[in-house]
């Protein structure tokens, strides 16, 4: 049994990332822990909030959230019902992160799924500063899944790297559980800027890696550009890539990717979710 957490703010874009969750799972037992989080001097009726007590504003806050979480439950039973899957809520007043790490350790949770919004950077509109902070300061792996992405069929993984840090074994077993769940290709990325090789250190980290997933598809791919953004967007384009793996224990690879300020020229933020994984 897994357990999946799936924050929510009720918006389309966090349904968009609940029904993706859902159909990605779809032959997998699973809890779906669906979390909302008020965030603290989050107005409640416009107005009205500057006028109650922290306490009453609290209750009230709840109050409207767990109604919110009725109905949310009431559009899940209208999809096509799975056996495999279960579902439970929780409403919480706070800072998102604080809570989420708490469920992550409560619900012994594998995965966190989010909605990613937007196109012009992960940190200010492409993922959020909510995913953002999820990311980068919640010690679980975080599927982050673009607003306009329908699921099908995820056939080609890709995991580009610089191939300068060793991954941790734990790392490797995540990733390889998602492509043998897909039954899909793993394939490897190492973008060479102004053509340079690869150091004995990558050549050396490149094969533990190819030898690590030699039971399952897996291929290495170089791609030479100027930007590593740039080029990582056209080689999702050219192999057609279902999903981008991302390892968090290479923080300065992940911001190169991913926290790039102006991003309007690289879709795969708006269109391929990402995953990424923690050691711990």
């Amino acid at each position: 049994m897994k357990n999946i957490l799936i924050p929510t703010d009720f918006s389309e874009n966090a349904w968009n990332a609940l029904l993706y969750a859902i159909s990605f799972f779809k032959k997998t037992h699973c809890t779906f822990h669906i979390l909302n989080v008020n965030a603290i001097n989050t107005n409640v009726s416009g107005e009205t909030a500057m006028y109650l007590a922290p306490e009453l504003l609290e209750e009230t806050l709840l109050e409207e959230s767990n109604e919110k979480l009725k109905i949310l439950i009431k559009r899940i039973e209208q999809l096509p019902l799975n056996v495999k899957h279960e579902f439970s809520t929780l409403a919480c007043y706070g800072f998102l992160t604080d809570h989420i790490k708490r469920q992550v350790t409560e619900k012994n949770i594998d995965l966190i799924v989010m909605g990613t919004k937007g196109a012009s950077g992960l940190k200010s509109v492409s993922i959020g500063s909510n995913t953002g902070d999820v990311i980068t300061k919640v010690p679980c792996t975080v599927m982050a899944v673009p607003e306009q992405t329908t699921y099908h069929s995820v056939k080609e993984i890709g995991l580009p790297s610089d191939f300068q840090l060793k991954y941790h074994y734990k790392i490797l077993q995540t990733l390889k559980d998602i492509v043998s769940l897909k039954n899909a290709s793993l394939r490897l990325l190492f973008v060479s800027l102004r053509n340079e090789q690869l150091s004995p250190i990558q050549e050396c980290n490149k094969t533990f890696l190819l030898d690590h997933f030699k039971d399952i598809e897996c291929s290495f791919h170089v791609v030479t550009g100027k930007k590593i953004d740039e080029s990582i967007q056209c080689f999702t384009e050219s192999r057609n890539l279902d999903l981008l793996v991302m390892v968090a224990k290479n923080l300065n690879f992940l911001e190169r990717i991913l926290f790039r300020p102006n991003v309007e020229k690289i879709s795969y933020h708006t269109k391929v979710p990402f995953l990424v994984i923690h050691e711990t």
